[in-house]
């Protein structure tokens, strides 16, 4: 089997003074939520898709769900964690009370705020999770990328040609996520930043997945300008 995991649990503090997180905000009239979970409710290769969210925006979101893409039994929305991987290690838990997982389940993490992901990345994830264990999305890096130890001055220039930009989905076997995350130590799990580096921590492969230029998580207020831009333009298609 497999399942979605759609990440909503940021507050969208970088998006500057807004009311909501940025995950409610809307572009070409829907909110973004809505466009990225889209495109995961057409894929019927997921078995089902679970929405974490902070517990203050269950509600909503289970009312924005209703009214955009009606009543049904494959979206379900949970409370998230104080981390990103302890909201997916919530996802984990729903799972395995809801369904028999076993070394085959696999699942298929995104941030919320990624509404353009398309279906060959979403269909390639599952595809090389399933033969390989555990895949990232990214796209090789076109700017140059400097290191800065202290912040203030450069340590070193790393080869471009070998810099990728993550992406999400992230797509791991299930079991094997939740072997590797239980066993990290406080100090590994400060370290984190997504749910791949815990494979990379523990010495397995993690393969690439072509992402996506306009596969864009929208951070900052431009993200919104850029992203009814696009709207547009896949309209016009």
């Amino acid at each position: 089997m497999v399942f979605g995991v759609i990440l909503a649990g940021g507050i969208g503090s970088r998006m500057g003074n807004v009311e909501k997180p940025k995950q409610y905000m809307n572009i070409a009239d829907k909110p973004i939520i809505i466009h990225t979970l889209e495109k995961f409710f057409i894929n019927d290769k997921l078995e089902k898709l679970y929405v974490l969210c902070p517990k203050q925006w269950i509600h909503h979101t289970k009312d924005l769900v209703r009214k955009y893409i009606g009543n049904t039994d494959r979206i379900e929305v949970i409370q998230g964690g104080e981390t990103r991987n302890e909201t997916i290690m919530n996802a984990v838990g729903r799972i395995e009370q809801e369904y028999e997982v076993d070394d085959e389940t696999i699942m298929v993490t995104h941030d919320s705020v990624r509404p353009f992901v398309t279906h060959r990345i979403i269909e390639e994830n599952i595809l090389y999770a399933q033969k390989y264990g555990a895949c990232d999305t990214a796209v090789p890096a076109t700017d140059t990328i400097v290191q800065s130890d202290d912040n203030k001055i450069i340590s070193s220039v790393p080869d471009r040609s070998k810099m990728y930009q993550g992406q999400t989905p992230q797509t791991f076997g299930l079991k094997k996520w939740k072997e590797l995350y239980l066993s990290l130590s406080e100090e590994e799990k400060e370290i984190l930043t997504d749910a791949a580096k815990i494979f990379v921590l523990k010495g397995e492969k993690v393969y690439l997945v072509e992402g996506e230029v306009s596969n864009i998580k929208i951070t900052y207020p431009y993200d919104l300008r850029v992203a009814e831009t696009l709207i547009r333009e896949n309209a016009k298609e």
